[in-house]
């Protein structure tokens, strides 16, 4: 073992969580610089759109940070000369939508009662921004559902109640709640030139009906909206998208797979992070930029476990036969439990169908095509050559709700399919 060997902290350069910290954000100078004219525009709807694994939400929380005023990211990706002199500086709410949201009313209903700390509505509304010191909420025959805030303020000071009947008019109650922040909070903070409420994960919300009515309605210079979801384009992420294209023409983040440099620039920030003193053979970042197919997400996990391989190995030198010993690991199943689970739960106990799957993700792929589609028809010559017999009948399991799914039908081409995550595609070609 070296003599300057010293163990190393996987999370310290590696994280499959959300990426909060502009030092840990790499690559994605365009959308940034997209990112800093919608926050500086007075009206725009921001929307960050993409495949699972591509840094959606990171990008949505460093759009976040620059709402507050705090450009670094803007700074360390050299765009330092697009950050306005008078930059606008907003009051945010970042909420993450989960699949028990049904529809508009659901929505509001959450955004009206959450009462987290940093990034919820309710530390915002209403008295003068002072802490909330007593949250309730009571029910009556006459009422059904009353949103009461209580104790604002120093004590000793008269409690500011907040009623409203919430499932009666729950869009009026977020109206209220909205246009009062800026009047309460501007009276003793530094004053802040508008409200940006982030939904997160917005895909997920299954009857959107109105929602974009609703952005469209309360939309201003004091008022702005930022949605993210996983989507090919706008059209599947907002139902009544029509009614909000002039609302987007400066908010429009697509994200796409990295380039190399992007995923090399990962690499680089991890060993900054360890303050040098983690070093990568030069051959790592196109290797793992390759399996990884672009996607952060698992380029982030590939590397955490490059760095648990070397301490087992007693060196900070991440070399190729690290590398390779990380991806046989793979190929048997013995990292990343969640992906594991969710590529047993789809082959099932049959051979035949985990070879299929495997010819699936394989199929036609390169990092500028992993949108394209997968015909069946294209991989039967060699499903045969397998002896992969009834491949129809293997199909059912992968696309089965029951089961994953793991793949999808591609509604605009009839008999192809695509992996519903794309992480898991990288996984299941590593698999073995």
């Amino acid at each position: 073992m070296p003599d300057n060997f010293k163990i190393l902290d996987p999370e310290t350069g590696f994280t499959s969580s959300v990426i909060t910290d502009p030092q840990r954000f790499v690559g994605r100078t365009d959308l940034i610089e997209n990112s800093i004219r919608a926050v500086n525009s007075k009206s725009s709807l921001i929307t960050v759109f993409g495949k699972r694994g591509v840094g959606k939400s990171s990008l949505l929380r460093q759009i976040q940070l620059l709402a507050t005023g705090d450009y670094d990211i803007a700074n360390r990706a050299g765009l330092h000369h697009l950050v306005p002199s008078k930059k606008r500086s907003y009051y945010t709410v970042f909420y993450t939508c989960d699949s028990t949201i049904n529809d508009i009313n659901d929505l509001l209903l959450r955004l009206c009662t959450d009462t987290d700390e940093e990034d919820g509505l309710l530390r915002l509304v209403p008295d003068a921004g002072k802490e909330l010191t007593e949250f309730s909420r009571t029910s009556s025959a006459d009422t059904a559902l009353d949103l009461k805030l209580a104790k604002w303020g120093k004590k000793g000071e008269d409690a500011e109640n907040y009623a409203s009947n919430l499932k009666a008019d729950v869009v009026q109650t977020f109206r209220n709640f909205c246009s009062s922040v800026l009047n309460h909070n501007n009276k003793i903070w530094r004053r802040r030139d508008g409200l940006l409420i982030f939904l997160d994960e917005f895909d997920v919300i299954m009857n959107k009906a109105g929602i974009g009515s609703l952005f469209k309605s309360l939309s201003s210079s004091k008022i702005k909206f930022a949605v993210s979801g996983i989507a090919d384009d706008l059209s599947e992420l907002m139902d009544d998208h029509g009614s909000i294209d002039r609302l987007i023409e400066q908010g429009y983040a697509h994200v796409k797979p990295m380039s190399e440099t992007e995923t090399g620039k990962i690499f680089d920030t991890a060993s900054s992070l360890y303050g040098g003193k983690l070093i990568f053979d030069s051959a790592i970042v196109p290797l793992v930029h390759q399996v990884s197919m672009g996607y952060p997400y698992f380029a982030q996990l590939i590397g955490r476990r490059s760095v648990e391989h070397a301490n087992m190995q007693g060196t900070n030198h991440i070399t190729v036969s690290i590398l390779k010993a990380v991806f046989s690991e793979i190929s048997e199943g013995k990292s990343f439990p969640s992906l594991e689970a969710k590529y047993q739960k789809a082959i099932g106990d049959s051979d035949g169908r985990a070879t299929l799957l495997t010819l699936l993700a394989e199929e036609d792929v390169t990092i500028d095509e992993v949108d394209g589609g997968i015909s069946l028809k294209n991989i039967r010559a060699t499903a045969q050559d397998l002896n992969i017999e009834y491949m129809d009948q293997l199909v059912p399991r992968l696309i089965d709700r029951k089961f994953g799914p793991a793949l999808v039908r591609k509604q605009d081409q009839r008999g192809t399919y695509e992996f519903l995550d794309p992480v898991f595609r990288a996984y299941v070609r590593l698999r073995r």
